[in-house]
C-alpha cells in the first residue's frame, strides 16, 4: 500500500514537470494591450532600415517615401491571427499606403501557411533583427505591434497589441496629414 502511493505521488509529480509542447517564443510571448502612442512631427526619429527576404522569397526594401504600417507578428500568436483580417482590409482599403510585415521568433513554413490562410497580400520579411532599430523611438514592445511610419520614414505611432479597424485608420489618417 505504501508502495503504491509513493508511485501515485511521484507520477503526479512528474507529470507536472512537462513542457506541454510550448516553445520557447510562445513561453516568453508577451501581449500587448492595445495602447496608441503617437509622436508628434518634430519628435519623430527615422525609422531603421526595412529590407531583407520575404516569405515568398523576394528581395525586399522599404523607401522611406510614403507612409507605412510595420506589423511584427508569428504565426503561433493568438492576437496574431485575430488581428490578421483587419490588417488586410486596411491594407486593400489604403493602397497609397506601404504594408510590411516583420516576422518574429517563427519558422517561414507555418508563416507561409499563416499567409495563405489570411490572404496577406503584403511582403513580410524574415529578419527580425530590423526591430532592435526600433529601440531608439517606438520598439516592438509585444506581439504584434503595429508602427506606422511617415512619409519621410520616421516612426510616427504604434499600437501595442491588437489592431482594430478603428484605431489603425484613425493612425494612418492622423499620420498622413503631418
Amino acid at each position: 500500500m505504501k508502495k503504491s502511493l509513493i508511485v501515485l505521488f511521484l507520477a503526479i509529480t512528474l507529470t507536472g514537470c512537462g513542457g506541454g509542447g510550448s516553445s520557447v517564443a510562445e513561453e516568453s510571448f508577451v501581449s500587448g494591450d492595445g495602447a496608441i502612442t503617437f509622436i508628434k512631427a518634430d519628435d519623430r526619429k527615422i525609422s531603421p532600415t526595412i529590407s531583407g527576404m520575404t516569405l515568398s522569397g523576394q528581395t525586399y526594401t522599404y523607401q522611406k517615401n510614403k507612409v507605412a504600417v510595420v506589423n511584427v507578428w508569428a504565426s503561433w500568436c493568438s492576437p496574431c491571427r485575430a488581428e490578421a483580417p483587419t490588417l488586410v482590409a486596411l491594407a486593400k482599403k489604403y493602397s497609397d499606403v506601404e504594408f510590411i510585415g516583420i516576422l518574429t521568433r517563427d519558422n517561414p513554413a507555418n508563416a507561409e501557411a499563416f499567409e495563405r490562410r489570411f490572404k496577406i497580400p503584403y511582403p513580410t520579411v524574415i529578419d527580425d533583427s530590423i526591430l532592435s532599430g526600433f529601440r531608439g523611438s517606438l520598439s516592438a514592445n509585444a506581439i504584434p505591434t503595429t508602427v506606422v511610419l511617415d512619409n519621410q520614414g520616421r516612426v510616427a505611432a504604434r499600437i501595442s497589441g491588437v489592431v482594430t479597424v478603428a484605431s489603425l485608420s484613425q493612425l494612418i489618417e492622423r499620420v498622413s496629414q503631418t
